[in-house]
């Protein structure tokens, strides 16, 4: 069996990427340690890892089949810059890791519960020094500002898979962010009507 057969592969990870990768230049540190929560498939850590070299990736997912995943994508691209995956659930109060200079986190809020947002933030908060950026990728409801179809029907189909899923309030997700230490978030819109979020821990 060949070592890269765990490999899962997200049609959404290949879409997104480069969009993504352009807004972390942008806000991530030139150099140290980027945790990334709910890495999913592993494909976004080994594609960030590979452009942004000075950085030190340490993937994470609580689902031992991501953790799988994750492990062969990174003997499969043989990267000196991404750690072995932690196991790791946001919504746990105490976390496998004392520190981080940046935490990332795509496309997790809107399919996990109200607690895994409020995991995230409280334990980013923790690990982070003051000024470093919380990312934050996927789509998100704005007050004022008329949604997408495709992303009311998007809820809908989440909604209707598990009642505690679904587009988050952009607003609520900036208080509590606010509420943690964090300032305003800068907002940056996406294709397919996704926005990215930067926080800075104050």
């Amino acid at each position: 069996m060949s070592d890269t057969d765990d490999r899962l592969y997200a049609p959404a990870t290949q879409r997104n990427r480069a969009v993504i990768l352009d807004v972390l230049r942008q806000c991530l540190p030139e150099s140290g340690t980027v945790l990334e929560i709910a890495s999913g498939s592993g494909e976004h850590a080994v594609f960030f890892a590979r452009h942004l070299p000075g950085l030190c990736f340490q993937p994470s997912d609580a689902d031992p089949a991501c953790r799988a995943s994750i492990a062969a994508w990174m003997r499969a691209e043989a990267l000196p810059n991404v750690l072995s995956p932690l196991a790791l659930d946001a919504a746990a109060p105490d976390w496998p890791i004392a520190a981080a200079d940046a935490v990332i986190c795509c496309n997790m809020i809107h399919i996990a519960p109200w607690a895994a947002a409020s995991g995230l933030i409280k334990g980013a908060a923790r690990i982070l020094p003051a000024g470093a950026p919380l990312y934050l990728y996927g789509p998100y409801l704005r007050a004022g500002i008329e949604t997408a179809p495709s992303n009311l029907a998007f809820d809908r189909s989440l909604r209707a898979q598990n009642p505690a899923w679904g587009l988050r309030d952009l607003d609520a997700v900036a208080a509590l962010a606010a509420a943690s230490g964090f300032a305003a978030p800068d907002i940056t819109p996406m294709p397919a009507n996704n926005l990215s979020l930067v926080f800075r821990r104050r």
